[in-house]
């Protein structure tokens, strides 16, 4: 039978890089679960429970995962772990019995998540770095470049293309920051036995030995343990991890939502790239549709959804453990982590290929930053001793007179009217209201702040 015979999830084809999906493949989740099972073994060979030789043996099989052979003991057991068990067994045929000594399934599983989502995170890391600089050069790019600015969907003052960029990459950067906070904080269950006593471990060792027994296992994972478990680790981890997930899921939603509003013809100021041969429409040709930007936030939805459900495992779970976060575990982990995955690949593209339209730009410039000079002509006027009520009304006067002008088809015939308007140049000359329509000496702090960012971007991403 075909693999296409079968369901398939989007992300183990689809979404997602091989480096990710590798992570959370069966054969490294069953790799981790024997280099464990190898540490735990060194680790009690010290204590004259487990010979060298038994060790040697362990190790020597520890990356001949045989996922079939397991999968068919599964099917009579019914429990993965000790299915994987009984094949690494049968694969050691002196250290066989030794395998899990002491040890619950949490001892093995959470500690190998724990791993996992640490490899992962490192992935994510590197995939967010690359996206902050690639914005960063944008950012410095455009960081000149006047825009219309929008309130409420409706023109509002002129801005920078380069400063609405910087709103994006600061967003990001707080996510990068996060995830390296996230990434450091992440901790395994340790081992501790069927309810977080360590008991088992101690009537093995001796309780006075399970500290430094565990600490040595730390050491050898090089991964930290929480000092307090139950069966599992606490599963407010996950909830803390996918939060992080989602948030930066919302960070390139915005983006990816507001390049579809500009792409959109009647803005039309930037857009995402168009391959030579891609079909925009099966049904018209002409259509470029945003696709990209579309996934992103369809995806960042999924992701925004994740967090629940790990809230519902760290709130739900009675007492030292019940097994109802086990199933959906296996789904929202890798998922959200693919997703997340996906969408930075598709957002660096986005970044990098982006197409500037600039005369997209001064089209809506034309049309609309007169308007936003209004203010500045009121002001003006005011310091020079004009009643400023007197003088709003008049200005609010002729900017509905352009805007039926400009809805009409026209163009904006607002400055030119300030300029004929002698109620107006006797506060303020025709040169002076060209002065402040100019847009390049209205958009304040947009130039400086969107080079600071992206100064601060490449001293964390790239302090040398």
């Amino acid at each position: 039978m075909s693999q296409y015979d079968s369901y398939q999830s989007p992300f183990s084809w689809r979404y997602g890089s091989k480096e990710m999906r590798l992570i959370w493949s069966e054969v490294n989740k069953r790799r981790l679960w024997r280099r464990i099972w190898v540490e735990l073994a060194r680790a009690q060979s010290e204590y004259g429970l487990v010979t060298p030789a038994q060790v040697t043996e362990l190790e020597a099989n520890a990356a001949e995962v045989d996922v079939d052979a397991a999968l068919k003991i599964e099917v009579e057991i019914h429990h993965d772990l000790m299915a994987e068990l009984k094949t690494f067994a049968a694969q050691c045929p002196n250290a066989g019995g030794i395998i899990h000594l002491g040890a619950t399934s949490m001892d093995v599983e959470d500690n190998a998540d724990a791993l996992r989502i640490r490899q992962s995170l490192d992935v994510l890391i590197a995939a967010l770095g690359k996206v902050l600089l690639a914005l960063a050069d944008k950012v410095d790019e455009t960081a000149n470049l006047p825009v219309m600015a929008f309130t409420h969907i409706q023109p509002a003052e002129p801005s920078t293309l380069g400063y609405r960029l910087s709103m994006y990459a600061q967003d990001l950067l707080a996510d990068w920051l996060a995830f390296n906070q996230v990434r450091a904080s992440v901790m395994g269950k340790g081992f501790k036995g069927a309810v977080g006593t360590a008991a088992a471990y101690g009537d093995l060792i001796g309780m006075e030995n399970v500290a430094a027994f565990e600490a040595g296992l730390s050491k050898q994972l090089d991964l930290p343990f929480f000092p307090v478990a139950t069966q599992t680790y606490t599963r407010k981890q996950d909830l803390t991890i996918l939060n992080a997930l989602s948030g930066l899921g919302a960070s390139m939603h915005k983006f990816a939502f507001d390049l579809r509003l500009l792409q959109s013809p009647p803005v039309g100021e930037i857009s995402e790239f168009f391959a030579k041969k891609q079909v925009g429409s099966s049904a018209m040709p002409f259509k470029r549709n945003p696709i990209n930007a579309e996934k992103v936030d369809s995806l960042a939805r999924l992701l925004a959804a994740y967090p629940q459900v790990a809230w519902q495992n760290a709130a739900n779970s009675l007492l030292e453990r019940t097994l109802d976060d086990s199933a959906n575990r296996r789904t929202i982990l890798p998922d959200a982590f693919l997703a997340a995955d996906e969408m930075l690949s598709v957002v660096l593209k986005l970044v990098t290929k982006m197409d500037i339209h600039r005369d997209s730009i001064q089209r809506n410039l034309d049309i609309y930053a007169p308007f936003a000079c209004t203010e500045r002509v009121m002001m003006a006027a005011a310091r020079k001793g004009a009643d400023r009520q007197a003088m709003h009304e008049q200005l609010r006067e002729h900017a509905l007179d352009a805007w039926q002008t400009v809805q009409a088809g026209g163009p904006n015939p607002l400055i030119k009217n300030l300029q004929n308007d002698p109620d107006i140049t006797k506060w303020v000359s025709a040169e002076e209201i060209a002065r402040l329509s100019d847009v390049s000496s209205y958009t304040g702090i947009a130039v400086s702040a969107s080079h600071a960012i992206a100064s601060r971007i490449r001293e964390a991403i790239s302090p040398d």
